[in-house]
């Protein structure tokens, strides 16, 4: 069998606001090339994971680790070329209102390159283009509809050509055939970039469509109740919570990443 390559450890973790626990005893790996899930019922703290493995919060307890590396023991600087290599994708967006599309496509590469105006310009047409929005970097996020601000955000995330994304609810405010197309896309940049691929959803169509793997985060015990690729665990988790969780309204996995 073929030996996957851990991306990033998750090692005993516990996040907490002040005395309020969150989540508790995490640990979990995401292999190289995945897909990866992190799913739960409302207020588990899937978006608080999220916000740990960007390095927002600090942890309260554990660490988490990409390539071997711990992130929150590494110096300013190391972490600063540990973010590079991310590309993060916020609820709505995350785009800058009073900037085109062209110039919040631009800020990571002006952030954290030397390149000259006219060569983050090309990088920046080509992004917007991969996405399906080649023509539009002189709109502002206004003048566009949500979907096509979703797919604003993730050139802006892929600026870096980065070896991790992070999505944040990427389908949320989506009608369905939106919410498909960005999925499509999703997988499209993960392939062509072979790229990492972290996805906080609630969304059994995207969970389905997607994902490699996945961790369930359970809000009545605070901890991680279940690990592995959604479509087997819908029908054979130990665990009838996540069982239900997953067959919800009677979604059947179909399709998926590989």
């Amino acid at each position: 069998m073929e030996q996957r390559e851990v991306h990033i450890h998750i090692d005993n973790l516990t996040m907490a606001y002040g005395a309020n626990l969150i989540q508790t005893d995490l640990n979990f790996d995401i292999y190289r090339g995945d897909v990866f899930v992190i799913m739960g019922g409302s207020g588990c703290g899937k978006s608080t994971m999220l916000k740990h493995m960007i390095g927002l919060f600090e942890p309260a307890k554990g660490d988490i680790t990409y390539d071997g590396k711990s992130f929150f023991q590494a110096e300013l600087e190391e972490q600063f070329e540990m973010r590079r290599g991310w590309g993060i994708t916020y609820q709505t967006g995350g785009l800058f209102s009073a900037m085109t599309l062209a110039e919040n496509t631009a800020l990571p590469l002006q952030q954290y390159t030397s390149l000259s105006e006219a060569e983050i310009a090309d990088i920046v047409a080509y992004k917007l283009a991969l996405v399906g929005l080649g023509g539009y970097q002189e709109y502002y996020p206004s003048e566009i509809s949500g979907g096509m601000q979703k797919r604003a955000g993730l050139a802006r995330a892929i600026a870096l050509d980065p070896e991790i994304l992070f999505f944040d609810e990427p389908s949320a405010g989506l009608d369905p055939i939106s919410s498909q197309l960005l999925d499509d896309l999703i997988l499209e940049m993960q392939e062509s970039l072979g790229a990492t691929v972290v996805i906080v959803t609630h969304e059994l169509a995207s969970i389905f469509s997607i994902a490699s793997n996945s961790v369930f985060l359970d809000a009545d015990t605070k901890t991680m109740i279940d690990y592995g690729d959604p479509k087997m665990l819908v029908e054979h988790s130990e665990h009838e919570k996540v069982r239900r969780f997953l067959a919800r309204g009677g979604t059947q996995p179909t399709g998926g990443a590989q």
